[in-house]
């Protein structure tokens, strides 16, 4: 089974452009052929947060002309430039979301569990794990403890070293979040957004990581007064190869590049 993240759409409405710049209606568009071209077919897209830019209802309806065109199912949750409550009414025929309170899901594809947490708090950019979420969160790993499980979150629960995003990281992660996991063997990974570029890291031995954002990127500025900007990086996307109960991280680049190329020639040899 195939899983892509999308995340970071950040879409307005009528499909202008993101601070003066940035097409993310087209950059989204060329992202949806790409993973309906994608070979062997992929399976299920999760979106990863901020679907829109201010999270109005017109910038959703912009969103789903396009994320109805993917040609496998996709689940979104809500990031801080999000408002969950209006993602519920929007996605209301997504029958895998909760119903009430935080924007959360918790499903079961060929033996994997993949649950998607709600970070956001409206208003604000960063994130924080509240005690309703702690408690939903607690019960779904303790009830699907023998499952292999696959979390998605908008806030990263760690630091990347980029200062201005590590501000509005996922809010007392040490205390609010991580110990909800301790003693549970069965999370494979947990995937992020919010900083626009590929990140990895791990924590408490449990891999962790953030996804590239289609459009614009974060950049990568380590200097602890690094201005906030961002660059336009070559657009990547998250694939999760889950096989044999082994899960498996690959970014995939979106464009015309040149290639594939053959390593052999016809008589079996390496090229020279």
């Amino acid at each position: 089974m195939i899983i892509a993240q999308l995340t970071d759409l950040h879409i307005k409405a009528e499909g202008r452009l993101a601070y003066g710049h940035v097409d993310t209606l087209g950059a989204l568009a060329r992202a949806v052929d790409h993973l309906n071209a994608f070979q062997p077919a992929i399976d299920l897209v999760v979106v990863s947060g901020d679907l829109g830019d201010y999270g109005t209802r017109e910038e959703y309806a912009v969103l789903r002309k396009e994320l109805d065109r993917l040609s496998m199912p996709y689940h979104v949750i809500p990031g801080n430039h999000d408002d969950y409550r209006v993602m519920r009414e929007a996605f209301s025929d997504h029958d895998y979301l909760s119903q009430q309170g935080a924007l959360t899901f918790s499903i079961e594809r060929e033996g994997l569990r993949i649950i998607g947490l709600d970070s956001s708090v409206p208003g604000k950019s960063e994130g924080h794990f509240g005690a309703d979420k702690q408690a939903w969160l607690k019960a779904e790993l303790e009830a699907h403890e023998d499952q292999p499980t696959l979390i998605f979150i908008h806030h990263p629960p760690f630091e990347t070293g980029i200062k201005h995003m590590d501000r509005i990281m996922l809010q007392n992660a040490d205390e609010d979040f991580w110990p909800l996991f301790r003693d549970q063997v069965q999370v494979l990974h947990i995937a992020c957004g919010h900083v626009h570029r590929n990140i990895d890291s791990m924590k408490n031995g449990i891999p962790v990581s953030i996804g590239s954002c289609v459009a614009h990127i974060v950049t990568l500025d380590l200097d602890p007064e690094g201005a906030s900007s961002f660059t336009m990086d070559p657009p990547s996307l998250r694939l999760f190869y889950w096989n044999n109960d082994t899960l498996v991280s690959h970014q995939s680049f979106i464009g015309n590049f040149s290639g594939p190329h053959p390593f052999f020639g016809p008589d079996g040899k390496l090229i020279d």
